[in-house]
């Protein structure tokens, strides 16, 4: 018998780097044993129109199946729903402190919640700057609950020649994070091989 694919949710909230959540549902798709649900806030949904100048049909149309963030009896809000993970990208310091204070006041934040106490892996893209007290408070909660900070930091030693290769650097991380096979971003293999083989210079 085939085996079961590899669910992952996606959550797209309203801090600013909606293409992390784009970029992130394309990669699913580009992996055969994913399935990928996707839920959304509003404060999301008006980011990725802003943004990446998105709408809804076409965001959902990257998700394997999408929930309406407001339908708190979707199947991703119990427990019995069975999958690999789930990541929120990006995260912003609001759902960040509902995850922290477990308020489950809408589907994306009560999915979170679900994943922790599953003990499955939660990976919260955080995106803000400069932090204050109380958001680095809310990161300390949500990792000793057993969640992942993972702030979508550029990583310029991988010398990224465009936008594009610094989303897709970050995403890398996120994808090995739950163990999906990608070839997103080229693995850091040693600064000498890397002098060696990497371009120089725009290409």
């Amino acid at each position: 018998m085939p085996s079961a694919p590899q669910r992952i949710i996606v959550g797209i909230s309203g801090a600013s780097g909606a293409v992390y959540g784009v970029r992130l549902l394309q990669a699913l798709r580009e992996y055969p044993g994913a399935e990928s649900h996707l839920v959304v806030s509003d404060a999301g949904w008006r980011t990725l129109r802003h943004e990446l100048g998105l709408e809804r049909p076409a965001v959902e149309a990257l998700a394997h199946q999408a929930h309406d963030a407001r339908d708190v009896g979707a199947s991703i809000a119990s427990g019995s729903f069975q999958c690999a993970g789930m990541v929120v990208a990006p995260c912003s310091m609001r759902t960040l402190a509902s995850v922290a204070h477990s308020l489950s006041d809408n589907l994306l934040t009560r999915a979170a919640d679900v994943v922790l106490k599953e003990r499955r892996r939660l990976i919260l893209m955080a995106r803000e700057t400069p932090l204050h007290l109380g958001h680095l408070r809310n990161m300390v909660s949500v990792t000793e609950m057993g969640a992942i900070v993972c702030p979508p930091m550029p990583a310029f030693y991988l010398r990224p020649h465009s936008v594009a290769d610094i989303v897709d650097a970050s995403v890398a991380r996120v994808l090995d994070l739950l163990g999906v096979p990608h070839a997103l971003a080229t693995r850091w293999n040693g600064e000498t091989a890397w002098e060696a083989d990497a371009p120089v210079g725009p290409q």
